[in-house]
């Protein structure tokens, strides 16, 4: 039985094209530019931050978002950002009587922004900073587990990406969905692994209520 669904933040709830656009303004970097060379380095396998390597050798991401914030142009996403089907999703779940909650790589800053689009709509909401694990790390999956009130095998974690969310979400005795949208999803689709590891493969949160709807009926 999936008795709670936890979903990833970017590219599973969040378009993230603002934002990284708003990286290759920083970078002084045209966007289609950046945009290439993100897609290169994910269909390669690498760490998404050797894409600023790239641009800048010896770019440290913690210390160009504080310097951001300090040039008032801080990491934000609002409610334009969300993909159009989070918030009906998110509605038809809750009606189905499951327990949401949103869990990501995100910064305390993000968490806030977070907390202020979506603390009517889910149970809870964690974040990296928050836990002090990121994943890939099984310790951001352990933490998942403790704070969600079912079994992990009770548990369906929502995301976009095979060796972030999937791969570890798994190994953790989650049920996983990969939802397709964003680069990674997109360069990911046609694996093998992205083919047999996930519970679901869906283009839409919306397609959620229904294939868990059925695969508990079946479980029963």
């Amino acid at each position: 039985m999936i008795r709670a669904v936890v979903f990833d933040v970017g590219e599973c709830l969040v378009d993230e094209t603002r934002e990284y656009g708003t990286w290759a303004d920083w970078l002084g970097v045209p966007r289609h530019t950046f945009a290439a060379m993100f897609g290169a380095v994910i269909a390669q396998g690498r760490d998404y931050r050797d894409v600023f390597q790239a641009f800048q050798p010896g770019f440290d991401l913690t210390e160009q978002r504080d310097a951001r914030a300090a040039a008032g142009k801080p990491e934000w996403f609002g409610e334009d950002d969300l993909y159009t089907d989070v918030r009906p999703a998110l509605a038809a779940l809750r009606e189905a009587g499951l327990w949401l909650g949103i869990a990501g790589n995100q910064t305390v800053r993000a968490g806030g922004l977070l907390r202020d689009l979506f603390t009517k709509d889910v149970d809870l909401i964690g974040t990296s900073d928050d836990w002090g694990a990121s994943k890939p790390d099984p310790e951001f999956f352990v933490r998942v587990a403790k704070v969600v009130p079912f079994a992990a095998e009770e548990i369906l974690y929502v995301g976009d990406r095979v060796d972030n969310d999937l791969r570890p979400g798994a190994k953790a005795g989650m049920h996983t969905a990969l939802i397709r949208r964003g680069p990674w999803a997109t360069i990911q689709w046609d694996t093998e692994e992205a083919k047999k590891l996930p519970t679901f493969r869906v283009d839409s949160l919306l397609e959620l209520p229904a294939l868990i709807s059925g695969f508990n009926s079946r479980e029963r």
